[in-house]
């Protein structure tokens, strides 16, 4: 996982790793590691004019070491100190942008670059707050942001998101200790439990899902569950929809109200229909495992009168939906709403979207950027929401089981073209999931 921190809490850490190492050696560590992604970039340095910007903090220094280096490869090499710049780069391969990353608190105006010319941000585009993510001035548009030590929030919330191009990270062994995080695909190593004793019920789950008017829904949340490792499902609808799509063999259709006391986790939600909440009020008011609630089972009402405030239940709108159930729109740092309804419903919320916001009501963050458009389509979200309950089923947490369930679900999207549907997204988690099972990931 890669960290995501607060610029105070960056500042800790450089603060921390500089007693240890020495500010000159992270300096000569950070400003290596931009010049060879320049010289990726490049591909080849020699003959080549770069420009650097530097400001008069650690990111210039960054920068002036990562200039030395690139004129030893052949670079042609020109220092643009941040007090002196010109309005306009102009002749350049290559723009490295290291006058103001973690730092910049004022309003920053970048020198314009000709067309076609790539810029390489370090850390942050110089003028964006590394905390909110909000603009100041008028920043070059990167081609490429190289992260140091640890992801900031502007690099994945806010309008600064727009900026950064192609997102790449060197850790420089800074940060040891973090509560946010970046999912990526080492995590999936971890996703996969099987143990020696297993049986049937040790990962079962019941799915309240589905309805005569959309019977679909229900057929993708279980097979999303049953891909993710659900060894069982206890299965009722409102209204019968057994004869209308094909259930796997493995599910047991139920027509008991009550949540089986073998079952690990619960789905409710999707395919229900309008004015769900009483019918499911009945079924989840004795619960007593983790429960994921999406589409129609995401009532505020049935929050508030079921929900235990102990992070075991998983909330999972869409943008829609998170207006629905706070009462106002996202604003432009979404890790803030977040963690505020995970707060206020004590339950841990996954926002879906091209990047994906997980908090839990203690405030720890999860984010997720696997996703791509191909899960722009019907029925992707329940296949999600079956997967993170079967995910909780096969024995991890709530909040940390929403998070690799979402980045296995966009890493399967990902395998798959355009046009796709959501039940590929299904034969794509099993493959990924017998790859991992073999060799990691």
């Amino acid at each position: 996982m890669i960290p995501i921190l607060t610029s105070a809490a960056m500042r800790e850490a450089d603060a921390q790793a500089s007693a240890v190492r020495g500010v000159d050696a992270l300096v000569e560590s950070a400003g290596t590691a931009v010049a060879l992604h320049a010289q990726r970039l490049l591909r080849s340095c020699y003959g080549k004019r770069v420009a650097v910007v530097v400001g008069p903090g650690l990111n210039g220094a960054d920068g002036r070491v990562a200039a030395t280096w690139l004129k030893s490869r052949g670079a042609r090499v020109d220092v643009a100190e941040w007090d002196h710049l010109p309005a306009q780069l102009h002749g350049y391969d290559l723009v490295v942008d290291a006058a103001f990353g973690l730092g910049c608190t004022r309003p920053f105006i970048a020198p314009k670059v000709s067309p076609g010319t790539l810029v390489l941000a370090v850390d942050l585009p110089s003028g964006v707050d590394a905390d909110s993510g909000a603009v100041l001035g008028e920043p070059m548009i990167a081609s490429a942001t190289l992260a140091l030590g640890a992801l900031k929030p502007a690099h994945l919330t806010g309008p600064s998101a727009e900026l950064m191009g192609a997102l790449y990270f060197a850790g420089l062994g800074i940060v040891t200790a973090f509560d946010d995080g970046l999912l990526d695909d080492v995590d999936l190593a971890s996703l996969i439990t099987v143990h020696r004793n297993d049986n049937k019920w040790d990962h079962a789950l019941q799915a309240l899902v589905g309805s005569s008017l959309m019977p679909g829904a229900a057929e993708l949340v279980l097979r999303g569950a049953l891909a993710g490792g659900a060894s069982m499902i206890r299965f009722e609808s409102r209204g019968y929809v057994a004869s209308s799509v094909e259930l796997p063999p493995e599910v047991v259709h139920s027509v008991d109200p009550r949540v089986d006391p073998r079952c690990r986790a619960v789905v409710a939600g999707p395919g229900l229909g309008p004015d769900a909440w009483t019918w499911l009020r009945e079924r989840l008011a004795k619960a007593g495992c983790p429960v994921v609630l999406d589409a129609d089972g995401l009532d505020r009402t049935l929050l508030d009168e079921l929900a235990p405030r102990d992070g075991s239940w998983v909330l999972t709108p869409h943008e829609g939906e998170f207006v629905r159930l706070t009462g106002h729109p996202l604003g432009p740092n979404r890790f803030d709403d977040v963690r505020e309804l995970a707060r206020a419903t004590g339950c841990v919320v996954l926002l879906k979207g091209p990047t994906t916001v997980i908090a839990s009501p203690s405030g720890a963050l999860r984010v997720v950027t696997s996703g791509t458009p191909t899960l722009a389509t019907a029925g992707t979200g329940d296949v999600l929401s079956g997967l993170i309950a079967a995910t909780i089923a096969r024995g991890h947490d709530s909040f940390n089981a929403a998070a690799l369930a979402a980045h296995l679900h966009g890493r399967a999207g990902a395998r798959l073209g355009p046009y796709a549907t959501a039940s590929d997204v299904v034969t794509k988690v099993r493959e990924l999931l017998r790859e991992i099972s073999r060799v990691g990931y």
